[in-house]
């Protein structure tokens, strides 16, 4: 299997996932960060999730998707999930698609990561 397009860490009870790839377009990396993102969140009980887009220059459609799904499955699990460190490129699609509204964005991984509800 190819190596994993995301780092995962865990800090204090929450889990930092950071992404390996500048570009998030293609399909198959894609379908296995949607994969990894899934089998994670359904192993945490009330999963708190930090996902950091530093260094991110792209990000397709089908990725946000993925982020959508994602948010929803963490929310059923009573759970909670940021973004942070977004470049303002990627940020410009999420407000053109109103998932700005969706999503609780932070300009940093420390904000996103002081957030968190105890």
């Amino acid at each position: 299997m190819a190596q994993s397009p995301l780092k995962v860490s865990n800090i204090g009870g929450v889990t930092k996932i950071e992404f390996m790839e500048r570009s998030i377009i293609d399909e198959v990396v894609i379908a296995q960060i949607g994969q990894e993102l899934s089998q994670l969140v359904e192993s945490l009980a009330k999963p708190k999730i930090v996902l950091c887009f530093a260094g991110v220059q792209h990000l397709s459609s089908a990725a946000l998707g993925i982020l959508i799904t994602l948010n929803s499955k963490v929310k059923t699990r009573e759970g909670q999930m940021f973004l942070s460190d977004v470049a303002k490129p990627i940020f410009e699609i999420f407000k053109i698609t109103k998932l700005n509204k969706l999503f609780q964005m932070h300009d940093t991984l420390d904000q996103a990561m002081e957030s968190f509800a105890p």
